[in-house]
């Protein structure tokens, strides 16, 4: 199967610190594929590549086959690659469904000519924002806080509003970026669920996070960074029993979790 995006030796500099070195990686169409690896490994350094919010200083990323890397955010958002950020970037002044029209709105307004309709009130583009905003908050969970604020909302619900945001670009590739940090048991347990949703409905989702049980859940593929280098890439099983892996996690909180059961 080919690819939906090819990360093809990337490296990334920050002054005299390697953040990134000759990163390999491949993500197949229709899957959950992890990015895991202890904090300072250059995982969110990597996201940040592939959304258009840094540039590598070396390397090549493909998009179904095509060569995108130093392109503009936008210009990937529009290509059909959406994310989340660590901490939640909402918009406090703006309702949630208005949060979520954003996201409508940056794939709607990509061409030229269904903006000139808008302008000129030919269009129908907030109708359909709106429409398509409130059937992407009803995927996620949310249709019952519609009335309350963002900043209202617990964490966990940020979070969600924050990818009903990106899923309502229409999407391709989704990417997540620590979206467990802070969850209790029962609402990992929605986010598994969501997860599992986002991908039946056919959207490809590259996961950075740190709760390992979840990951071991939820993925189909892990790639493991350590110290900026790629250690190990597999299904989980393999890289649940890898000493490369289990050792690079030696002293983290999630560690106990990569050990296999018996």
């Amino acid at each position: 199967m080919t690819p939906i995006l090819v990360i093809e030796h990337i490296s990334r500099r920050f002054g005299g610190y390697l953040a990134l070195e000759d990163v390999c990686c491949e993500i197949v169409p229709g899957s959950v594929h992890a990015l895991i690896g202890p904090n300072g490994a250059g995982k969110t350094t990597l996201l940040n590549i592939i959304s258009g919010t840094l540039r590598p200083d070396s390397g090549r990323l493909l998009f179904a086959g095509m060569p995108y890397a130093g392109r503009r955010a936008d210009q990937i958002l529009a290509m059909g690659i959406a994310r989340n950020f660590q901490q939640t970037r909402l918009f406090g002044g703006l309702s949630i469904i208005e949060n979520v029209m954003i996201g409508a709105h940056s794939r709607m307004y990509e061409r030229p000519f269904a903006s000139a309709l808008e302008f000129f009130g030919l269009g129908h583009s907030e109708q359909s924002a709106r429409t398509e905003a409130l059937k992407t908050i009803q995927f996620v969970g949310l249709s019952a806080k519609l009335a309350a604020r963002p900043d209202q909302l617990t964490l966990s619900d940020q979070r969600r509003l924050e990818v009903a945001r990106a899923l309502a670009s229409k999407p391709r590739l989704l990417l997540l970026d620590e979206p467990a940090a802070g969850m209790n048991p029962t609402e990992l347990a929605e986010l598994s669920k969501l997860i599992e949703r986002i991908k039946s409905s056919g959207v490809t989702l590259l996961l950075v996070e740190h709760h390992m049980r979840l990951i071991m859940a939820v993925s189909d593929r892990i790639t493991v960074l350590s110290a900026g280098k790629v250690i190990a890439d597999g299904p989980p099983a393999s890289i649940q029993r890898d000493p490369q892996v289990i050792a690079a996690y030696l002293g983290q909180s999630d560690e106990p979790a990569l050990h296999p059961q018996h």
